[in-house]
């Protein structure tokens, strides 16, 4: 692994391959009135792929298959469902296709384990924005799990937000669901026991919409707090739960409501993510650059 050169808030502004939104968002997560500034600025937000999109062909090709991204037009990813490689060759492998890595679904359990190697490897492909998929398995259960479940999330929010990265949490339709014991929604529940410069929300657009939540009123909730979501759409079936995920644009989302959200609360990213669609992967990322390209 490559020696790494870091100023005071472990952000490694040496590295050339660094880009200026990567080095603006680490420095203006590190400090609210940075963060204030860039939101009152409102920068054009960026657009990446999330490549669990293309797990299905990474898993016979990635390299072909980062390439082919690259071709269709994508410059930035989110890393996910990848098969496992040594960060060292990710990073080797997306300079060869020319993509840049801007953020990265990851395991909380792992940073817990061995936070200085998965900080490590995580700079070494240049993802500064990470974030959990669920809920850690141990804290779903009820109230207080959850609770416990949010100290944990805050801990570590703090630990990389010193060493220069940003932890955010992705919802799926459960966190806007309720215990019991409690009248506010897992999610609320979740930013009110975690700080916002510890904890970020990553906004899953269409599973918040599918949920009954409104996204663009979340957004609106949540200035400075939702730096990265994932731009994904839906047709909602709520009597029976199988919803149909579309291409962007061809669902239920009020996208322009969403991008005016998004100047307001200063969204960084807007991440393309389609779990499953009709057609190949290759299709339904298609049309989406093609909506994000001229909308966003």
């Amino acid at each position: 692994m490559t020696s790494l050169s870091f100023d005071s808030r472990g952000v490694d502004f040496t590295r050339p391959d660094m880009t200026r939104r990567q080095a603006l968002a680490a420095l203006g997560f590190l400090g609210l009135a940075s963060q204030a500034g860039l939101a009152a600025g409102k920068p054009k937000a960026g657009i990446a792929l999330q490549l669990y999109t293309l797990r299905e062909p990474a898993k016979a090709d990635l390299p072909g298959t980062l390439k082919r991204a690259a071709d269709m037009g994508w410059r930035y990813v989110q890393w996910s469902g990848m098969p496992v490689t040594p960060a060292d060759r990710i990073k080797a492998l997306l300079d060869q296709a020319g993509l840049t890595c801007i953020a990265a679904h990851v395991s909380i359990e792992d940073f817990e384990r061995n936070f200085e190697e998965e900080v490590a490897f995580w700079k070494t492909v240049g993802a500064l924005d990470v974030a959990p998929g669920e809920m850690m398995k141990d804290c779903v259960e009820n109230l207080a799990g959850w609770k416990r479940g949010a100290r944990r999330l805050d801990e570590l929010g703090a630990k990389l937000r010193a060493a220069g990265m940003r932890l955010s949490f992705h919802n799926h339709q459960m966190e806007f669901e309720k215990f019991l014991d409690d009248s506010r929604t897992k999610f609320d529940i979740l930013m009110a026991e975690t700080k916002p410069e510890n904890l970020a929300a990553e906004i899953d657009i269409a599973w918040a919409l599918a949920a009954g939540a409104d996204p663009v009123a979340l957004i609106r909730r949540l200035p400075g707090r939702c730096p990265v979501v994932h731009a994904k759409d839906v047709i909602p079936s709520p009597a029976d739960k199988q919803h149909t995920l579309v291409a962007l644009g061809q669902g239920a989302v009020k996208w322009n409501d969403v991008f005016a959200a998004g100047r307001e609360s200063g969204i960084e990213w807007y991440i393309y993510e389609q779990d499953r669609g009709a057609g190949t992967p290759w299709d339904f990322t298609r049309a989406s650059l093609d909506f994000l390209s001229k909308q966003a």
